[in-house]
């Protein structure tokens, strides 16, 4: 730890498991000496439920570790241990994190994945203050290594000069996304992977280009000026590790129709399409290939081409929507995808519906990026214009 410090400096470190008392001993004394901020994971078991603790390892942590602690960040199990009494639901971590904060750290987070809630809300108090994050539950075996990303985390972005409170909110998104894109290797539970946001990231790029190319092409054709409806097209593409519409990119203020072709408003950017890009989100839970869509117009004659060509269809009937999907806001597209999905059993070529009252009927072209989607398109307009001229 000296030469460490003596090399490179500390900006802010964590504990997982120290095993003994008198590593937790020489731990804290280290710490408090030099000062930096230390999040403390009290770990207490493995993920497969092995003990990890000695004779007074216990005793050590709430004596020496924890009184000197920025942040602790046990589980329920480990906040029952520390606390005293069994935490089993979010009234009683909330209680649990009081009684830890009274060993001496600056702040708690009893974390909510063990806890008897529907979703998993992790509680942090600090400065006197009970703040909820709140996230889905992840039905995942590839877990392994969960707590260590999120202490881990919390320090990273503490070192960074976050607030405990944002470093907090950072940690659970990305420790959450670690979790969804677990690797499922060995015999027991698979790792977490905590590289996914640097592949997002690295990804984005690759996403917005080919985009670009896709509309390089569109726009080089006429023709398919006569696809776009009357609400305008959208062009998207998700990263492979995509979770909201954040994640998906598309074209801000659509792509309109001109008197001799199309043009897009504006330059690709994420976050920038609703309803094409929850279609597309829906499909990936379905077939993580499926990343990319366009929506165009229906009509009979569009469909006719589309069976003509080959391409799988499905639909479903707006009317049937039911109410409390119509009072959400975005909710339609990401149930009427569900719909059409799940009537063929996988996910189709293209997906239309009829429209409804004040709802333009329309059909969603989807395939596995944005050019094989443009390609789609293009064949499309293709067909319709060769059946006007017959």
């Amino acid at each position: 730890m000296e030469a460490v410090i003596e090399d490179i400096g500390v900006d802010a470190a964590k504990t997982g498991m120290l095993y003994d008392p008198g590593t937790i001993k020489v731990v804290s004394q280290f710490v408090s000496k030099k000062g930096f901020p230390l999040v403390v994971d009290p770990v207490l078991a493995s993920s497969t439920g092995d003990s990890l603790r000695k004779n007074g390892y216990l005793e050590a942590l709430r004596e020496s570790l924890i009184p000197i602690a920025t942040v602790v960040t046990p589980n329920a199990i480990e906040a029952s241990f520390l606390s005293g009494f069994k935490v089993r639901n979010l009234e009683e971590a909330k209680r649990a994190a009081k009684v830890i904060a009274s060993l001496g750290p600056k702040a708690v987070v009893v974390k909510g994945g063990h806890l008897e809630e529907t979703k998993a809300i992790d509680v942090l108090y600090f400065n006197g203050e009970l703040i909820l994050f709140e996230g889905e539950r992840i039905p995942s075996t590839t877990t392994h290594g969960s707590g260590c990303v999120y202490s881990a985390s919390i320090a990273a972005e503490l070192a960074k000069g976050r607030s405990i409170e944002e470093a907090v909110r950072i940690a659970k998104d990305f420790t959450t996304r670690a979790l969804c894109y677990g690797l499922p290797l060995g015999a027991g539970p698979g790792p977490v992977n905590p590289m996914v946001h640097l592949f997002q990231e690295a990804e984005r790029w690759q996403v917005i280009r080919s985009l670009r190319e896709a509309l390089r092409i569109l726009e080089a054709r006429p023709e398919v000026a006569n696809l776009v409806p009357e609400v305008q097209s959208n062009l998207v593409m998700a990263t492979s590790y995509a979770r909201s519409v954040e994640d998906v990119a598309g074209i801000p203020g659509r792509i309109v129709r001109l008197k001799d072709g199309i043009k897009a408003s504006g330059d690709p950017d994420f976050g920038v399409s609703k309803h094409v890009a929850r279609t597309v989100l829906t499909a990936m839970r379905y077939d993580p290939s499926v990343k990319s869509g366009m929506n165009i117009r229906f009509s009979e004659d569009i469909l006719r081409v589309c069976r003509e060509l080959g391409l799988t269809e499905s639909s479903y009937d707006r009317r049937l929507e039911p109410e409390s999907i119509k009072r959400k806001e975005g909710a339609t597209t990401q149930w009427g995808a569900e719909e059409a999905i799940k009537k063929i059993g996988r996910v189709p070529d293209i997906i239309y519906h009829l429209g409804d009252w004040g709802k333009e009927p329309l059909i969603t072209v989807l395939g596995k990026d944005a050019k094989h989607v443009a390609m789609k398109v293009l064949w499309i307009a293709e067909g319709l214009r060769s059946q006007r001229r017959s």
